[in-house]
């Protein structure tokens, strides 16, 4: 068992540097759950369940996930290591469960990324119209040109560059950027209170459950990123329990986040309105504050792209890298670059990954989102499982962070991400779509497998 200090002078054996603060390791979870998604997707999320039927989806979706970061936050605090899920899981479960539960939260973080290569032309083209030249395919009725590929592609070599130089450079451009989102998000929400109209808001509800649920089912994906917290653990400066209620706190603030966007474009845009509008939070704001606002809450989608795009490659890259020094994913990947300290090919690996989403077009958007929405639920459910299980085997684990009632808590984590799992599947309202998504999830399981092979045959097993 490990006491206080032996884990303490465990944690301090890394390769990594310890520069994230609390300031940065709050921009970091914050800045990964909220992205770009407010700004595209509230229209969908109105449209789907109605106004308060989309508030009620995100409050549902967000004790869950709640509770699920109570389950993170111990064991974080507990076992402060790179690589988060991974470290829990085979501590707790073995090797095997291990690479389901890490190789399916890094799904979810190959989707926010390649989300975000998607997403960057979009709001560009919004920003500079006439950005589609030199048309190469159609894909799901959305025309893909060559200009709007070339961009995305562009931002995912510029995200990955920045994140192989190094962990203080991500955490200065996340620390200002989300800064500028706070205020821009805050002025927006302020301005529809004043100039809204409760009628706009009708159907409050749409669609009853089946409504609910279609929201529901991209809840995990939105709030996917107070994982990344435990992933950079050992780049955090923080005491251990700290690392904890700093995981809690950026939930409760992107619960309210999501809530306050989805009131305040209810208040300001009716049904026909949000139909008719390709960005609907930018077109909420311009008739707030004119044509000038829109472009201003379109620059804050841009940011919000950014802050989501390092959040992601950094923790995806530790878990990678995670794995790799574990003997689950070939060894190559676990490399530290000599002096930047970042794993090198899992950040290039990625970002490799990423490059693929735009040449699919604005469909992909919708197809990530639900395809890595299952990986994330499959992990936090045997996170949660690892939870119980450390638990009752290893009660004298040091616990910085500990949870009260933690048998209520875990179970409860477990059942919630079970029921959020079971949205995916065949029958839901909400089920993956064949072939497109459920593609996406078989062309995961199959590169899993692949490189889980070679890394055992390398490692002589």
């Amino acid at each position: 068992m490990m006491g206080v200090y032996d884990l303490s002078k465990e944690a301090s054996k890394t390769q990594f540097l310890r520069v994230l603060g609390r300031r940065e390791v709050l921009a970091l979870a914050f800045g990964a759950m909220i992205g770009w998604s407010w700004v595209v997707l509230s229209g969908t999320w109105i449209s789907s369940a109605g106004t308060l039927g989309a508030i009620v989806a995100f409050l549902i979706g967000g004790a869950a996930i709640l509770l699920i970061g109570l389950t993170y936050a111990e064991l974080a605090s507990a076992l402060p290591f790179a690589g988060g899920e991974h470290v829990y899981s085979k501590r707790a479960l073995g090797s095997g469960a291990s690479f389901i539960c890490t190789w399916g939260i890094i799904l979810g973080y190959v989707s926010v990324v390649t989300f975000e290569a998607v997403a960057l032309p979009t709001v560009l083209d919004s920003l500079i119209p006439g950005l589609d030249k030199v048309f190469l395919w159609q894909i799901a009725g959305w025309d893909v040109y060559l200009s709007w590929v070339l961009v995305g592609v562009a931002g995912s070599v510029i995200m990955t560059a920045l994140n192989v130089i190094g962990v203080r450079m991500v955490a200065l451009v996340q620390s200002v950027v989300v800064l500028a989102i706070l205020l821009v998000g805050g002025l927006f929400v302020s301005g529809a209170m004043f100039i809204g109209d409760i009628s706009n808001m009708q159907p409050l509800f749409k669609d009853g459950v089946s409504g609910i649920t279609l929201v529901l089912v991209m809840v995990p994906f939105m709030f996917v990123g107070f994982d990344t917290i435990p992933q950079a653990a050992e780049e955090i400066d923080l005491p251990f329990k700290d690392i904890g209620a700093v995981l809690m706190i950026s939930v409760a603030m992107a619960i309210l986040w999501y809530g306050l966007i989805v009131l305040g474009v209810g208040l300001v845009l009716d049904e026909a309105s949000i139909n008719s509008s390709e960005v609907v939070t930018a077109a909420a704001n311009t008739i707030i504050y004119g044509e000038a606002g829109g472009t201003v809450l379109l620059i804050a989608g841009l940011a919000g792209i950014i802050t989501s795009w390092n959040a992601f490659i950094l923790g995806g890259s530790r878990a990678i890298y995670a794995m790799a020094h574990g003997g689950l994913l070939p060894e190559f990947l676990g490399e530290i670059h000599p002096k930047y300290h970042t794993p090198k090919n899992a950040i290039l690996l990625i970002g490799a990954l990423s490059i693929i989403g735009p040449f699919f077009g604005r469909p992909a958007l919708v197809w990530v989102v639900d395809a890595g929405g299952l990986g994330i639920v499959i992990a936090y459910g045997i996170v949660a499982w690892s939870f119980l299980v450390l638990r009752k085997r290893e009660p004298e684990l040091e616990r910085p962070y500990k949870v009260r009632y933690g048998k209520f808590v875990g179970i409860s984590a477990l059942v919630l991400s079970i029921g959020l799992g079971l949205l995916y599947l065949p029958g839901s309202p909400a089920a993956l779509i064949w072939p497109q998504e459920w593609g996406i999830v078989l062309a995961w399981a199959i590169l899993g497998g692949i490189l889980y092979s070679f890394a055992r045959k390398s490692g002589g097993e």
